[in-house]
């Protein structure tokens, strides 16, 4: 039996759902209404209802993000979105909030948020334990790592491949509730990250000034789809519900066939939806938003995955500018066209952007010349055409069909059998003319039939009984596809079965006998839901203080696997190299507000983020 591979997309809203949905995506995922830990990416249950019935019509499953941590007084509300949403067919919810497990829930599959920290084998097992279907990964676990935790455990592994990365290890990041009172852990995250700021040694000397030093690349795993299938991975998920429907039909599009050509080649394993994709646009990764691409500690430790210049997108290189004219300039070997946005960094290492008004005998014609100069390297964040072309990109997934017409003198039948096995036969009265060309009357059927229009279906074999069919008007054949089609929408959405999920609450114990604020404890069922665990809580969510900076101040708000030293040549566990630089500690980043001192487990490869004032 061969193994399912799941593509997972995000659906920032219905429209864009059913978009990723259409260019490959086997599964996406979707804001609850409430408590989603991207709280501005929350949808109705009515428009979630809409996007399940059109996922399953292919097979595809939709997921309910449900994964902020929750207080006493929003666990009711809470309890009655997941019954609403078990009501209207979701596939699973994703959560964090351990307090859920102690509820009377619906049998719906639950999958453990990346929020609950899930880096160790320990904690990965633990959750399988209590009724966890599916864990999804730290972003920072290696390929090495992950086979650890496929090795101990049987529970579904699903890793993110692509798309913005938090600094910090997702559910330990208090950084934005410390300056602003807008917590990761609730949904709110103002991104401190993704701010400009200051480096200082041990004497206090400046050795970086204004540059964004927390901020990362976003992640790209194309290339390592191969190694995370053998690690253990199944499920591969695209970061990004915040995110724009042309960005989510290019990505998904482009691991889509990337999927598809690993399955092609690895008959043990094949896809978790149905259908088959064609684009009428090639995919890249390069052509809408990111910030640069890295593939985050995968493989090695060594990896330098920030972008100091800019949070920003800088798009895909297009080259050096060769020659520079008053209101022009030029670069060799590229496609550039009129109305495609560009960006560069100055000398002073700013961000500045502009528009190509035109492109002539080489010559490009920009709306701004402002700090152009020979050399600049130029980067393309918009192109127009691409863009374009992912707009008209509609319809691109369909069902394969093979169709049975068979006429008698009671009437006309059409028995039609799916991809997945799923059967219809529609049949009415006919009368029928014996065909004076019956090649002709026969093609006529064929053609008809074949006509699937803008349905999502591709016929791939038509069988018509008898051999020499009478004539039947256009009208009639039409009549009877477009009814035989519609039965078997209906029918490949009712034969569509959900997995069955729940939860029987036992007292396997917790990997740690005692949490602090880290575990995010903030009410009395996820108390009680430890303490049954055998798990003492000490300190509960800093989320619950009403004087969140105060509380902050000399605590670690932030722990990263990005380490600063690392990307600056300096890391202390690499071998004295002649041209290795060294820094005084201890080191500190501050910006207009605050001063946070820089703390390095070099054994752990993690660094600390401590406020001081």
């Amino acid at each position: 039996m061969s193994t399912p591979l799941e593509l997972l997309a995000p659906a920032g809203n219905a429209e864009i759902g059913r978009a990723a949905i259409d260019h490959g995506a086997d599964a996406v995922y979707i804001g609850a209404p409430q408590f989603s830990a991207r709280a501005q990416a929350g949808q109705t249950i009515a428009e979630i209802a809409k996007l399940i019935e059109y996922a399953h019509f292919f097979h595809t499953r939709v997921y309910v993000a449900l994964n902020t941590i929750l207080t006493d007084d929003e666990i009711p509300p809470a309890l009655e979105i997941i019954h609403s949403l078990d009501a209207c067919g979701a596939d699973g919810l994703i959560i964090q909030d351990m307090g859920l497990l102690e509820l009377n829930l619906p049998p719906i599959p639950l999958i453990a948020s990346t929020q609950m920290h899930n880096v160790s084998p320990e904690k990965v097992k633990f959750l399988e334990e209590v009724g966890f279907q599916k864990v999804v990964l730290a972003r920072e676990l290696s390929i090495k790592e992950i086979a650890a935790i496929r090795a101990r455990t049987s529970v579904e592994l699903e890793a993110f491949v692509h798309g913005a990365l938090c600094v910090s290890y997702s559910g330990q990041c208090y950084m934005s509730h410390f300056t602003c009172g807008r917590s990761a852990n609730r949904g709110t995250c103002s991104q401190p990250c993704r701010h400009s700021y200051n480096l200082k040694d041990g004497d206090g000397k400046i050795i970086i000034s204004d540059k964004h030093l927390m901020s990362l690349k976003d992640m790209n795993r194309l290339d390592a789809m191969a190694e995370l299938i053998a690690a253990g991975v199944t499920s591969f998920k695209i970061e990004g519900r915040y995110k724009e429907i042309d960005y989510v039909k290019n990505i998904t599009a482009a691991y889509r066939l990337a999927l598809d050509r690993f399955i092609a080649d690895h008959p043990t394993y094949h896809r978790a939806g149905s259908g088959t994709c064609a684009f009428t646009f090639r995919p890249d990764p390069k052509k809408t938003f990111n910030r640069g691409y890295t593939s985050y500690y995968l493989k090695s430790n060594r990896e330098q995955p920030a972008s100091w210049h800019t949070p920003k997108s800088m798009g895909e290189l297009i080259g050096k500018i060769e020659v520079i004219g008053r209101d022009f300039f030029q670069i060799d070997n590229h496609d550039l066209q009129n109305g495609d946005g560009l960006c560069f960094l100055t000398k002073q290492e700013t961000l500045i952007g502009c528009r190509v008004d035109q492109v002539e005998q080489g010559r490009i014609y920009p709306n701004n010349m402002q700090d152009l100069a020979t050399g600049t390297t130029i980067f393309r964040n918009f192109d127009s055409a691409f863009s374009r072309a992912l707009k008209q990109s509609t319809n691109c997934r369909t069902i394969a069909v093979e169709m049975e017409f068979s006429q008698d003198q009671e009437g006309i039948r059409l028995k039609i059998t799916d991809e997945d096995g799923v059967t219809v036969t529609h049949g009415q009265e006919a009368i029928f003319e014996t065909a004076r060309d019956p090649s002709r009357a026969r093609a006529s059927i064929e053609t008809q039939l074949a006509r699937t229009g803008e349905t999502p279906y591709r016929v791939t074999q038509i069988t018509i009984h008898p051999e020499e069919p009478g004539f039947l008007p256009l009208s009639i054949l039409n009549n009877l596809r477009r009814q035989a089609l519609a039965m078997l929408t209906r029918e490949r959405i009712n034969q569509y079965r959900r997995r069955s999920g729940g939860i029987t609450p036992n007292s396997v114990p917790y990997p740690e006998p005692e949490l602090d604020y880290r575990a995010n404890v903030a009410n009395s069922l996820a108390e009680k839901f430890y303490a049954r665990h055998g798990a003492r809580i000490k300190e509960k969510a800093w989320e619950l203080s009403a004087e969140p900076a105060a509380q902050l101040f000399g605590r670690t708000v932030m722990t990263t696997r990005y380490c600063l030293l690392n990307q600056m040549d300096a890391c202390l566990k690499s071998s004295p190299d002649k041209g290795k630089k060294s820094f005084k500690p201890p080191l500190r980043i501050f910006d207009r507000g605050h001063t946070y001192r820089l703390e390095f487990n070099c054994r752990a490869c993690q660094m600390q983020v401590i406020p001081e004032d």
